[in-house]
């Protein structure tokens, strides 16, 4: 399975998942794909087995995924600081890969519902949606 872990700005969350997704699945490919090289550059350092930077590398990654993880910024144009673009947004939303968003309220996008969460939680949920697609494409 190629899951593939979008992230913007400092990579921080893309950090993160793919440190618990590599722990976890250590099996699984993880494919990380920044809006920058930063983002990249942390993603690449918690693990992940391939990497890449900018808009056309998430273009052509979102092709080849299974699962695409991230921020839902990563599906709403102009998010993160300007740094997603609309055809990053498109590639995500029509990817036919499973996508689980992580629902932050930042960036001037706020999701109702979702309260102050910290990051840990949200990872956790994260985490839990992959396990639960894993456990259904293994059934």
């Amino acid at each position: 399975m190629n899951i593939l872990v979008i992230d913007a700005q400092g990579g921080g969350i893309g950090k993160q998942l793919v440190a618990r997704i590599k722990k976890e699945y250590p099996s699984e490919t993880v494919t990380a794909v920044g809006t920058n090289s930063i983002a990249t550059s942390a993603m690449i350092k918690a693990g992940a087995d391939q990497g890449a930077t900018g808009e056309n590398s998430v273009v052509v990654a979102c092709k080849a995924a299974d699962v695409i993880i991230g921020p839902v910024g990563i599906v709403i144009t102009d998010a993160m600081l300007g740094e997603i673009t609309g055809a990053i947004a498109q590639s995500v939303a029509q990817a036919k890969a499973t996508r689980i968003l992580i629902p932050f309220n930042m960036c001037d996008t706020l999701i109702a519902g979702i309260a102050d969460t910290s990051t840990s939680s949200l990872i956790d949920a994260a985490m839990q949606s992959l396990r639960s697609v894993i456990q259904n494409r293994i059934a």
